[in-house]
């Protein structure tokens, strides 16, 4: 006798799943405002006409909000894709603003991988009416392929951790990049990089968005999800079911073996479905006011505080318990490490758009959930709504954050804007203001990601070399709105550039790196940064898959000096536990200026400081800091003569010279950093 799960199937979990022992799929969809909900199925040889078809009666097929059903493989009859026709209320009033079409080809959200037939249309999916044969489908799960994760160990480092901004296709996408053509964009790419990876000496990438993304949208960095569950289908190497899920595991798996942690830059404010006028593809089709925040407005009913056209409803418990799933599938079946959260105070924001400090439910249940509690929780603590909350201010007591005021005091620091003395010491300190260890709040600077560019901005050499933002995309000079603090050491952009102001450039970019790896706190930096990459001074190319965005790999052996200097200051900086702790450095510091005491007037640029390291079984180091643009002379507060040696000088080409200081006096190049270093005599 059948149970009556086995008839009418279970609402948990969302989405398709394989009933091994009934040989059977269990379908459940989400949609509190659903009136009529219908399955498709349908074969690899024809994707316009279901195969199979099924009406879910709210009597049987229905628990609360979620409609389900069972559905045995001989039914199934072969087929490989599904996909929802649902029904419902027509737009009304104020929130209850619907966008049900019953016409349309809706994808599941929590399909694990999206098929996406040959005559795709996004612009199909913006009219009403039918879209069938151009719709993206749910692929079913008895054609998903298993995975041997053998023995995989998570790695997990601490005062070692150094984060790799990576994007999946411009890594490996330019055909100088030495990987096979067919690997090329691919995380099978980065799986060939991998040696690379390991010489540089990073131990963590973040990947920018690789969740499945509208492929005619035209978003090049990803930031526009379709689905929260599959790998975008064109980091696969070939267009089977199963590359994308299977590759992306063998990306991860060979990055664990060599001891190289896996973030992802996950965006769970907003998908690519846009305001009412973009493309009905999954939510907006299936329960559109509980899916997105709405404004009441029949004129623009979509709020907007992603800066897309719209915004996830966080604050919807349903919405919540999308993301939380998303999220333990990633940890648990796909094996990574750690999540950046895109625009995270969004999180924060009610139905209404107000905002909740206090105990904002979706922060709460991430950070609570036992399945994620070893996993890194990143946030990005602001929106496009103009919330930001660096610091103590975001809610998420354990979350990393990436951290704005350390990329604006550095940038502005290096290029010589003066009056930065005390916020530069506070940077370098680990932003004990943003994450005070008090015994109220109890955070530490490892909380802190330091970085001096991302993805969302310039490259490091173009932060040098451009004092014009040139964001040309599709032939229009798109402002992006970023802020940074750039200046082009004396020549605007590449063209005929002297020599002498290129060798700026160098330095310039030299002591970014070397103050960016002092710091207390976890270092970032982005793929290419380490040999010089340009986008040729464009700030915004999201949508630029080309040379543009793509790394250009000649320029590794072209701008050797800064790849090796860039790779020493990271080994320097695992060398020195010291520098990188799970506390502030408090007595083990000491600062200076010139002489003895700080000079913090409007006019200084030269700053010094003594961190010993005794406390951590390392030696002491004695850092000068001269961003004037002439030589500076600076008095060695510590130390007799001869008991220091120079480990870093950044406007030499090598970085470890091991040569001797035998005066108490040192004069420091204009625009650059000296690192002296005294090995440790304690017994350990």
């Amino acid at each position: 006798m059948k149970t009556w799960s086995q008839i009418e199937g279970t609402p948990y979990p969302l989405g398709a799943t394989w009933v091994e022992e009934e040989q059977a799929f269990n379908f459940s969809l989400y949609s509190k405002h659903a009136e009529a909900v219908r399955l498709l199925l349908f074969t690899k040889q024809d994707i316009v006409h279901p195969i199979f078809e099924y009406d879910f009666d709210y009597l049987k097929n229905k628990s609360g909000p979620v409609w389900h059903c069972r559905v045995s493989d001989l039914n199934a009859k072969g087929a490989a894709y599904y996909a929802y026709r649902v029904d419902g209320p027509a737009p009304q009033a104020g929130y209850d603003w619907h966008s049900f079409d019953h016409e349309k080809i809706l994808l599941d959200p929590c399909a694990q991988s999206v098929y996406f037939p040959e005559g795709f249309c996004r612009e199909a999916a913006c009219r009403p009416g039918s879209n069938a044969g151009q719709a993206p489908l749910g692929v079913l799960p008895n054609q998903l392929c298993g995975f041997d994760w053998q023995d995989d160990r998570q790695p997990r480092h601490g005062n070692d951790l150094v984060i790799y901004e990576l994007h999946i296709r411009g890594f490996t996408r330019n055909p100088n990049s030495g990987v096979p053509e067919s690997h090329r964009g691919t995380f099978l790419g980065v799986v060939d990089k991998i040696p690379y990876l390991v010489d540089l000496g990073i131990t963590a990438v973040e990947l920018m968005p690789i969740f499945q993304f509208d492929p005619d949208d035209g978003n090049y960095w990803g930031y526009m999800p379709l689905n929260f569950y599959s790998p975008h289908h064109a980091y696969g190497t070939n267009p089977d079911v199963c590359s994308q899920q299977l590759e992306f595991r063998t990306m991860v798996q060979a990055l664990h073996t060599a001891g190289i942690e896996v973030i992802l830059d996950v965006v769970y404010n907003h998908t690519c479905e846009g305001d009412h006028t973009g493309p009905t593809y999954s939510f907006k089709g299936i329960d559109s006011s509980s899916a997105y925040m709405m404004t009441g407005n029949p004129n623009s009913p979509f709020a907007n505080y992603s800066g897309t056209g719209n915004t996830l409803h966080t604050a919807n418990r349903a919405m919540r318990r999308h993301i939380v799933d998303s999220l333990r599938f990633w940890d648990q079946q796909q094996h990574v490490d750690g999540f950046r959260f895109d625009l995270a105070s969004i999180f924060t924001r009610n139905s209404d758009g107000s905002i909740n400090l206090h105990d904002p439910p979706i922060v709460s249940e991430i950070g609570t959930n036992a399945d994620l509690t070893n996993n890194r929780l990143i946030a990005e603590p602001w929106d496009a709504g103009g919330e930001f909350q660096l610091g103590q201010k975001f809610p998420g007591q354990r979350w990393m954050q990436w951290n704005a005021h350390f990329r604006d005091t550095l940038q502005r620091f290096v290029r010589g804007d003066t009056g930065m003395i005390a916020d530069l010491m506070t940077r370098l300190y680990g932003s004990a203001d943003l994450f005070p260890d008090d015994r109220f709040h109890a955070l530490q600077p490892p909380l802190s990601i330091n970085y001096i560019t991302s993805h969302d901005g310039s490259t490091l050499y173009d932060l040098v070399s451009y004092n014009e933002k040139r964001n040309w995309a599709n032939g229009h000079n798109n402002t992006d709105g970023s802020k940074e603090y750039r200046w082009n050491s004396g020549w605007e952009g590449d063209e005929g550039v002297p020599p002498e102001v290129q060798q700026l450039r160098k330095q310039q970019i030299k002591n970014l790196i070397c103050l960016l790896m002092l710091s207390n706190g976890t270092p970032m930096f982005r793929m290419g940064d380490e040999f010089m990459q340009t986008q040729g001074g464009n700030t915004n190319p999201y949508n630029q898959d080309n040379e543009t965005s793509w790394l250009d790999w000649n320029r590794r052996s072209e701008c050797g000096e800064i790849f090796h200097f860039v790779k020493q200051m990271i080994a320097f900086r695992k060398a020195h536990p010291s520098i990188s702790r799970s506390r502030f450095w408090r007595d083990d510091i000491k600062w200076y200026g010139t002489g003895h005491l700080v000079d913090m007037s409007p006019p200084s640029q030269q700053l010094a400081y003594c961190l010993h390291g005794s406390s951590q079984n390392d030696g002491d180091l004695y850092v000068m800091i001269n961003a004037a643009a002439e030589p500076i002379e600076f008095g060695i507060q510590e130390g007799a003569p001869g008991t220091w040696e120079i480990a870093v000088d950044t406007s030499q080409p090598e970085l470890v010279s091991q040569k001797p200081v035998d005066k108490s006096m040192y004069e420091v190049p204009s625009r650059a950093v000296i690192v002296l270093k005294k090995d440790c005599h304690e017994t350990i």
